[in-house]
């Protein structure tokens, strides 16, 4: 393979972690530092000789430095290929640059503490990713690095002669990704602020990017490949939790543990819940007055399921509750936090993932959601509908008494997280149980009840506790059979959307037997 000496290099870093150790070990080798403003300061400071760029191009920094490395005496040594250009380059006395160490203005961090939208702006870099593209562009002469990490292995590299064809490639794919993260950054953010004046048009063309976070052994199957990737979105969940112990997360782990954090979220701290989860989909949801109690509650619901799941809370976990979950089988365990205790207790447990978030998502805040096809992606925002007592409205004869408005309220909560079609039934803060992803609603009441029925007896209760439940749909019941079905497990009320054409059908057969309804107007279809 083709190595490449180095013999000049350019330095223009936001980020200055570890350049002063790189930068010093280039200077070891003989090569020349160019630089630019802060970082050229930063590196005379640490006693190393830097040639200005303003002193390569014999043009002063101009415009608030906004201009300094827009030239071709910058982009000609970036550009030029040595044994085709080598005349021209000659001629207007541009000498090659052959290592391009660049990271780009903060553009993203700005942003992420709301700044105001001049300074945002002003921290949109233009010179960084035009040189970073330069040099990628002719990485068959030219290495060039954007991430600190990368700093080891190429000082390694030039000790041992040069640096080789194929990392030039693998750098320039990287320095093309960050730019394209840049601008993806950038256009994400100008969305945002146009939003407001565009009445829900969506941007023309849109650009999604992320950083690689984790390689995964397979993907949902071992034949599959898959990867980790962050988008920097400032959401607490499995992307920004630290794992305390365990095995590394699987694709299957990332994907339930999202699932089941998201639906803690919906809980405020001061309402203890827990979510169990199963293959994406909720098998157990319970909010009480601690912790410990929501867990013995949303495993109630079915212990078989539960078996090898997801664990979310929505506060700290405390080692009341850790020594309970410690005697389940279960892959994950997310929370906010974990006190000492709780994390002693399941240190025991070698395999189990447990992962700390810092902090809880916020179920209102906006965001996408980005699904692949054949051909192109469908981007939606997340699903934050809300439906409250005030809301509701209240279709049958029989209103709701207290206790079944609140559990409507739960139950629906839940629903929006099932997998379509779904039906949740609840009672007393708990699911009863969980009907989900069956092609007719019909069914998944069914599957609820039965599920219920089950659980009943593997605790030997006198009966099941759909019995005098609320039951929630996420969409609406086109013909009444999916009421009756919920009816003949026992619950005394429903919460669905409405809109069906046969809407007067479903509320007289609900008014026929006793059961009070609500139509939320909402649909929460999940697929």
């Amino acid at each position: 393979m083709t190595r490449r000496t180095i013999k000049r290099a350019l330095i223009s870093v936001s980020d200055k972690t570890g350049i002063e150790d790189f930068a010093r070990g280039l200077a070891g080798h003989g090569i020349e530092l160019i630089s630019t403003g802060g970082t050229a300061s930063a590196l005379r400071k640490a006693g190393l000789a830097v040639r200005d760029v303003s002193e390569v191009t014999g043009f002063p920094e101009i415009m608030d430095g906004r201009v300094k490395t827009l030239h071709p005496k910058i982009h000609g040594g970036l550009l030029g290929q040595r044994d085709r250009h080598d005349a021209a380059m000659r001629e207007h006395a541009i000498t090659g640059i052959d290592l391009l160490v660049c990271n780009l203005y903060p553009f993203e961090a700005v942003i992420a503490k709301d700044a105001p939208f001049e300074e945002a702006v002003e921290n949109i870099d233009v010179g960084g990713p035009a040189m970073i593209r330069g040099a990628a562009k002719n990485h068959e002469w030219v290495t060039v690095v954007v991430d600190p990490e990368d700093y080891p292995p190429v000082l390694a590299e030039i000790a041992g002669g040069g640096v080789e064809q194929a990392t030039r490639s693998r750098l320039a794919q990287i320095a093309f990704a960050r730019t394209a993260a840049y601008d993806s950054a950038v256009s994400e953010w100008l969305a945002a602020q146009l939003a407001p004046t565009q009445d829900g048009e969506p941007p023309r063309r849109r650009s999604f990017a992320g950083r690689l976070r984790q390689r995964l052994r397979y993907g949902e199957n071992p034949h599959q490949q898959a990867a980790f990737y962050v988008t920097g979105e400032r959401r607490f969940g499995v992307a920004t939790a630290q794992q305390l112990q365990g095995k590394e997360l699987s694709y299957n782990n990332i994907n339930d543990t999202d699932a089941a954090y998201e639906l803690a979220a919906e809980f405020p701290p001061d309402r203890p819940a827990c979510v169990i989860i199963k293959h994406a989909n909720p098998c157990g949801v319970a909010s009480a007055q601690s912790l410990a109690e929501a867990y013995r509650n949303a495993l109630a619901c079915d212990p078989v399921s539960a078996f090898g799941g997801v664990l979310a809370f929505n506060r700290v976990l405390d080692a009341e509750t850790a020594e309970l979950v410690a005697n389940l089988f279960t892959e994950v365990i997310i929370a906010p936090q974990a006190d000492s205790d709780a994390i002693r207790i399941l240190s025991a447990k070698k395999n189990l993932r447990l992962l700390i978030a810092g902090g809880l998502p916020d179920p209102r805040a906006q965001g996408w959601l980005v699904r692949s096809v054949a051909g192109g992606l469908l981007v939606q925002n997340r699903d934050t509908g809300v439906s409250t007592a005030q809301s509701v409205r209240v279709v049958t004869r029989r209103a709701p008494t207290g206790q079944e408005f609140a559990d409507m309220l739960f139950a629906f909560t839940i629903v929006k997280h099932v997998k379509s079609n779904a039906i949740v039934f609840a009672k007393e803060g708990s699911t009863a149980g969980i009907g989900a992803g069956q092609m007719s609603r019909v069914d998944s009441a069914r599957m609820a009840a039965i599920k219920a029925r089950e659980a009943a007896a593997a605790a030997h209760w006198p009966e099941p506790r759909t019995i005098g439940s609320a039951a929630a749909s996420d969409a609406f019941f086109p013909f009444p059979d999916g009421l009756v079905a919920i009816a003949e497990a026992g619950a005394t009320a429903v919460i669905q959307p409405g809109g069906s054409v046969r809407d007067d059908e479903v509320i007289r057969e609900a008014d026929e037997r006793g059961l009070a309804m609500v139509f939320t107007g909402i649909r929460h279809f999940r697929h």
